[in-house]
């Protein structure tokens, strides 16, 4: 579904206090929108709803922030149904709440996997269902962000990659279903971006990881923020920002033996 114009639009931004989601509410603050941004932490949202602000057309322009656990579904079902209920219905959901703390596999233990699946999959599915309701009046569009791996499965991401592969088929098939309702659904799918998530990565990657990172190009949020906005108006349904993660993402569909030999490689020097 393309998008034509931002002005106006309501849009829903979870993990809107920080990195990617925080520069994209910027932008879109700057093309017109009245931006919603979720997360949990209160003082990183009132910071973050200050910075949006500042970049509004009009000073009408609504900017709201929300605290909230999007791993509780009845909680984030509670603060949709009150902000739909004050503001307005949605036009646009964007889901960019994540987390990722690498490690060996046998390293993580279960509770990690279970936070990253709370967090970065079960966080899209409360989300989605809770503001579907609203979106189904109008139509609209979701964006779910997965990754580069969410297509590769990368040695010291396990639990990340099995909540970032999980994502991607939740819209696929939320594509398919939604489509009646007017309703688009695209996958933003970042390469590594420097935000401060990635910095708290960086503290717990294996060697290994570390050595694919550094055979990676590194992006920064305004960019992936751009290229994000760019796909909505075009109506693209995988947004791969950056060259690199479009090569990636080609290799591993036409040559994925060829990838794999790569990543085995780089893997293999790290443990020497």
């Amino acid at each position: 579904m393309k998008i034509d114009s931002f002005d106006g639009k309501n849009i829903h931004l979870f993990g809107g206090s920080s990195g990617i989601g925080l520069a994209t509410a910027k932008q879109l603050a700057n093309l017109g929108a009245n931006i919603f941004i979720y997360a949990r932490t209160e003082h990183r949202l009132k910071s973050a709803a200050l910075e949006i602000e500042n970049h509004r057309q009009i000073s009408n322009q609504k900017v709201v922030w929300i605290s909230v656990d999007i791993s509780i579904p009845e909680n984030v079902q509670h603060v949709i149904a009150s902000t739909v209920e004050k503001h307005g219905t949605p036009d646009i959901l964007i889901n960019c709440a994540g987390r990722a703390y690498p490690e060996h596999f046998e390293a993580i233990s279960y509770q990690q996997f279970e936070e990253t699946m709370k967090v970065n999959l079960f966080g899209i599915w409360n989300s989605v269902q809770s503001m579907l309701p609203y979106m189904k009046e109008n139509g609209g569009l979701i964006v779910n962000t997965s990754s580069v791996a969410g297509h590769v499965g990368i040695f010291g991401y396990t639990d990340y990659a099995a909540s970032k592969f999980g994502i991607i088929g939740l819209s696929e098939a939320l594509r398919s279903e939604l489509k009646r309702y007017g309703i688009g659904v695209s996958i933003l799918c970042p390469p590594d971006t420097e935000t401060p998530g990635f910095e708290t990565e960086n503290l717990t990657k294996p060697a290994e990881t570390k050595a694919i990172s550094q055979g990676a190009g590194m992006m920064e949020a305004e960019q992936v923020a751009k290229q994000l906005i760019k796909g909505m108006r075009s109506g693209k349904k995988m947004i791969i920002p950056g060259f690199d993660g479009k090569v990636t993402h080609y290799v591993k569909r036409w040559f994925p033996w060829l990838l794999e030999f790569i990543i085995d490689r780089m893997v293999l020097k790290a443990q020497k």
